[in-house]
């Protein structure tokens, strides 16, 4: 089954056949558009020190108010998201606050579900972080 947004430049793709997504898509088609690559975010506060250490919930409010942070700095919403990559170092912390990471993705990014890929790693960059969000969006061309 695909869906899309009227007059928007991407395609959601959910095949029949596979198991319902929740809370995401499996594809996003972009037709046309700007397109924003988003560097990885974490838990930093402006002096480049991870906080909410031991806290995966806040370090990922944190992370998904920085993507939003810098849509807005590109001029682009959360509704222009075709993708997000989230790695995380713990996914038992991560099932155990999923409600919590929920709400906090939707207060930041609203209900717009692109697709998405979770990954357990063994370790992030940043010391301390327990997840790192990656987005990439489309912006529409003007009409």
């Amino acid at each position: 089954m695909t869906a899309s947004p009227a007059g928007s430049p991407w395609r959601i793709i959910n095949p029949p056949g596979l198991a319902k997504p929740v809370g995401y898509s499996y594809a996003v088609e972009s037709v046309r558009g700007r397109r924003i690559t988003v560097a990885g975010q974490v838990a930093m506060d402006e002096t480049g020190a991870v906080v909410h250490r031991g806290d995966i919930v806040r370090q990922a409010a944190m992370a998904f108010a920085h993507v939003r942070a810098v849509l807005d700095a590109a001029d682009a919403r959360p509704e222009h998201l075709v993708r997000l990559r989230l790695f995380v170092t713990d996914i038992p912390a991560y099932q155990a606050g999923s409600k919590a990471v929920g709400a906090a993705y939707r207060e930041h990014l609203g209900r717009w579900f692109p697709a998405m890929t979770l990954v357990q790693v063994v370790r992030l960059y940043d010391d301390g972080a327990m997840i790192e969000v990656e987005a990439e969006a489309v912006v529409p061309d003007e009409a």
